[in-house]
C-alpha cells in the first residue's frame, strides 16, 4: 500500500460532465490534501465528460477509465480493484461536499477500529436546510426489510434543526457518500454487480453488520446531495430495481427463522403497491413491480451459494439496528413521520 493515499475518494461517472462541472469543484477545493487523492471513474461515458476532466483537472484528479457503462455496483467494484488504500470514500457526482467535510469521518475510523463503514450527514442541495432522501443521517431497515433513515420516512424530509447530531450506530451508510475500509469491503466480497443499481448498498452493509463490524453516522461531517441525477423517483426502471433488489438482498441475507414469513407479507404488499400505482395513473410503475417480482422468483436461484455463505460467516444474527417495527404501520397507520417519533414511542 502506498502510505502517501491513505484515502481515496472515488466518484463514478457516466455522461454527467454537467454535473461534474458543477460539484466536482468542491471536492477538489475541500479535499486535496496529503495522503487523500481523488479518483474520477468513468464509466464508459459517450458524452465529452473525459475530454473535459482532463483539461481542467488533470492535475487534480486521477482517471480510471472503462469501455463500458458496468452500472453502480460493478464500476466500484471495478475500481476498487486497481487502487490501494486504507479507507475507500465513494463519493456521488452530484454532492457538494464542505469544508473539513473528511477529516470528521477519518479520525472516527481511526479511533475505532470496530466501525467498517460510516457516512457523512446528507442533506438536500436544493433545499440546505433539510435533509436529503438518500441517506439523511443514516439508515436503517424493518421487520420487513423496507430501507428508511433518520431524517427521512418515505417522501417526509424533516429539516436539520440538529436532533440527529450524535455519532449513531446506523444499519446502512448511503452509496451516496460511503467511507469503508477497503479490506472490509473487498472481504465480504464488495457490491453486487447483479444489483447494477439501488439497494447494493444496503445489501453490503448487511453483510458487513452480520460478520461482526459497525456502520456509524458521523453528523460532524456534512455534505449536500441534487439527488436523482442518475435516476428519477418517477423512472419504471427505477422502482423496478427497487423492488427486485430489495428482494435478493432478504433472500441473501435474512435468517431462517425469519425469511418465509417475511416474504409472504412482501409478496401482498408489493401487490398492494403495484395496485395502488394502477389507482394513481402509474400504469409503468405497476408493470415495473409485476416484472421485479416475477425477475425475482426466476433469478432467486442463482444467489443460492451467497445465501448459504452470509449465513454460515454470519456471527451477529439478531442485528439490533434492523428495527423489529414496521415502518408502514408507524407511517400510513399511526402517522408517525418522524423517525424521533418511532424511536422515543
Amino acid at each position: 500500500m502506498n502510505q502517501k493515499n491513505r484515502v481515496g475518494v472515488v466518484l463514478l461517472n457516466w455522461n454527467g460532465r454537467e454535473v461534474l462541472e458543477r460539484y466536482l469543484p468542491s471536492v477538489v477545493r475541500y479535499t486535496s490534501q496529503e495522503e487523500v487523492v481523488i479518483y474520477v471513474v468513468d464509466n464508459g461515458s459517450t458524452d465529452d465528460s473525459v475530454a473535459w476532466l482532463q483539461t481542467h483537472y488533470a492535475d487534480q484528479v486521477e482517471l480510471i477509465l472503462f469501455e463500458e457503462n458496468h452500472g453502480f455496483a460493478g464500476g466500484y467494484n471495478k475500481a476498487l480493484d486497481l487502487i490501494e488504500v486504507e479507507y475507500a470514500l465513494l463519493l456521488n457526482s452530484d454532492v457538494e461536499v464542505t469544508e473539513n467535510w473528511l477529516n470528521p469521518l477519518i479520525d472516527y475510523m481511526d479511533t475505532h477500529p470496530e466501525v467498517v463503514a460510516c457516512q457523512p450527514k446528507i442533506k438536500s442541495w436544493r433545499e440546505p436546510d433539510f435533509f436529503e432522501y438518500a441517506g439523511a443521517a443514516g439508515g436503517f431497515i424493518d421487520c420487513l426489510g423496507y430501507p428508511f433513515c433518520r431524517g427521512r420516512l418515505f417522501s417526509t424530509l424533516e429539516k436539520d434543526k440538529g436532533q440527529y447530531d450524535d455519532s449513531l450506530s446506523i444499519f446502512w451508510a448511503t452509496g451516496a457518500a460511503l467511507c469503508i475500509r477497503l479490506q472490509n469491503f473487498r472481504a465480504v466480497g464488495g457490491f453486487d454487480e447483479r444489483f447494477f443499481a439501488h439497494m447494493e448498498e444496503v445489501d453490503l452493509c448487511w453483510r458487513l453488520l452480520a460478520r461482526g463490524g459497525k456502520i456509524k453516522c458521523i453528523p460532524q461531517s456534512e455534505v449536500y446531495h441534487y439527488g436523482g441525477a442518475t435516476l428519477s423517483d418517477e423512472n419504471p426502471r427505477k422502482v423496478y430495481l427497487n423492488f427486485r433488489n430489495n428482494l435478493l438482498m432478504l433472500y441473501k441475507n435474512m435468517p431462517h427463522k425469519e425469511l418465509v414469513k417475511v416474504l409472504r407479507y412482501r409478496w401482498f404488499l408489493d401487490y398492494l403497491a403495484s395496485f395502488i400505482f394502477l389507482l394513481t395513473g402509474s400504469y409503468k410503475k405497476m408493470k415495473a413491480v409485476w416484472r421485479a417480482r416475477k425477475d425475482y422468483q426466476s433469478i432467486r436461484i442463482q444467489f443460492s451459494a451467497d445465501r448459504i455463505e452470509n449465513l454460515e460467516k454470519t456471527v451477529q444474527e439478531n442485528i439490533k439496528e434492523r428495527k423489529n417495527y414496521s415502518i408502514l404501520v408507524e407511517y400510513y397507520l399511526k402517522r408517525r413521520k418522524h423517525f424521533s417519533e418511532i424511536e422515543r414511542n
